[in-house]
């Protein structure tokens, strides 16, 4: 059994490494750093759940997987071979640290302020690199890669704002980013489903997206009411999980576009 378990660590690390193989990607490098905003908050969603004993086991499991996968997602951007994204990701850097410093040890109301705050200090600065990214790919990257890959951060950050509220941050201006989170996912969503280069399984993925959303929602109307904080954390888990494959499969659908 110990060595089967080392033989699985070694396969997920390799798993994890094997994009830095390519740095000259920009696809896939976009879908890699669309990914770090989506861990940034997914971090502090996670540290959260832990800290309201809701759903403690897989919270504090996703926990450790986000912040190990934010760090090999960080070295392999650190790839890219330019003196200004090196410099952004030198603020990501320094915000990450300071961030996985605070979730690594265990929960503390008094510190869940600072969490929440570097959450949105880290999503900033990774958006910073996105944009950098299609700077530096200029027509290389489709802009469907950036606008899927997004729904993976929003599925996360409107966990975290709805999470945020049941554990006592019930400021207006915490509704007001709940607000505008579920409704820029919804348009995305409106804008991929008429996307003419979906495939069947895009469609088919997109159409369970949608089912979910529809499922989780109306929870987050009632965010002032004591709600469903497991079934919201399993829906936007499930939608995560889809937007990343149909991310996947739109590196896909731009890098075929190239051939033609």
């Amino acid at each position: 059994m110990r060595t089967f378990n080392i033989l699985l660590t070694a396969l997920f690390l390799a798993l994890l490494a094997a994009p830095m193989q390519a740095a000259e990607n920009y696809s896939e490098l976009m879908n890699r750093a669309g990914m770090q905003r989506m861990l940034s908050q997914r971090i502090a969603k996670a540290y959260l759940y832990n800290g309201q004993g809701v759903s403690q086991q897989e919270a504090s499991h996703q926990l450790s997987i986000a912040v190990t996968r934010f760090q090999y997602n960080h070295d392999a951007l650190k790839k890219v071979n330019d003196s200004t994204m090196q410099e952004l990701l030198g603020i990501v850097e320094t915000a990450f640290s300071s961030y996985k410093a605070l979730v690594t040890k265990p929960y503390k109301k008094e510190n869940s302020v600072a969490v929440l705050d570097l959450s949105e200090q880290l999503l900033e600065a990774s958006q910073n690199v996105v944009l950098k990214l299609e700077e530096l790919s200029g027509a290389k990257i489709d802009n469907i890669i950036n606008i899927s890959g997004r729904q993976r951060m929003l599925s996360q950050r409107i966990a975290k704002h709805y999470i945020a509220y049941q554990a006592g941050f019930q400021d207006e201006s915490s509704i007001q980013k709940l607000e505008a989170a579920t409704s820029e996912f919804e348009s995305a969503l409106k804008f991929l489903r008429a996307e003419k280069r979906n495939n069947d399984r895009i469609n088919m993925l997109l159409n369970k997206m949608q089912s979910n959303w529809e499922r989780v929602a109306p929870y987050f109307l009632k965010v002032r009411e004591k709600g469903n904080p497991a079934l919201v954390l399993s829906s936007t888990d499930d939608i995560n999980q889809i937007a990343d494959e149909v991310t996947s499969l739109y590196v896909e659908v731009a890098g075929a576009d190239k051939k033609k």
